[in-house]
């Protein structure tokens, strides 16, 4: 079956959400955000996924929470939400607010616990972890931009 194009509900803004501000960050966050955890991936179809990331939305919830240990399988939240990121939502991503984590286990051996940027440890030197959140924030941008 062929998804129709995704347009989010004009009135999605409209007093269906609630907002706050994130700490003196100036961000304003939904009382509500969607964590992707065991409800996405490899669990569910991409149907079902894209349906519920498109109620969400449409409801005014506009933060996602990922990490790249989300399972069943390790990182299958993210790539199911990067699919469909880049299939619905590439018209509305100054309006989402994106969150992922690292630091948790993922697979057995040095760079799936702990291990440098693939997993963060106590020994990895801070530079390298703000490395890895800067090619974070490009490899973002380019998946945006389409690069």
């Amino acid at each position: 079956m062929i998804e129709p194009v995704y347009s989010a509900a004009p009135d999605r803004y409209e007093g269906k959400m609630k907002y706050r501000r994130c700490g003196k960050s100036g961000i304003l966050l939904p009382e509500i955000s969607l964590g992707l955890w065991h409800n996405f991936g490899d669990v569910d179809t991409l149907s079902n996924s894209r349906k519920k990331l498109h109620y969400a939305f449409d409801n005014g919830i506009t933060h996602i929470d990922l990490a790249n240990n989300y399972r069943p399988s390790y990182g299958s939240a993210e790539e199911t939400f990067g699919h469909i990121m880049k299939t619905s939502f590439a018209p509305y991503r100054d309006e989402l607010f994106i969150s992922t984590k690292a630091g948790h286990d993922m697979w057995p051996g040095p760079y799936g616990e702990w291990g440098s940027r693939k997993t963060d440890d106590p020994e990895t030197p801070l530079e390298e972890t703000l490395q890895a959140l800067v090619d974070i924030v490009r490899m973002g941008k380019a998946l945006y931009v389409g690069i």
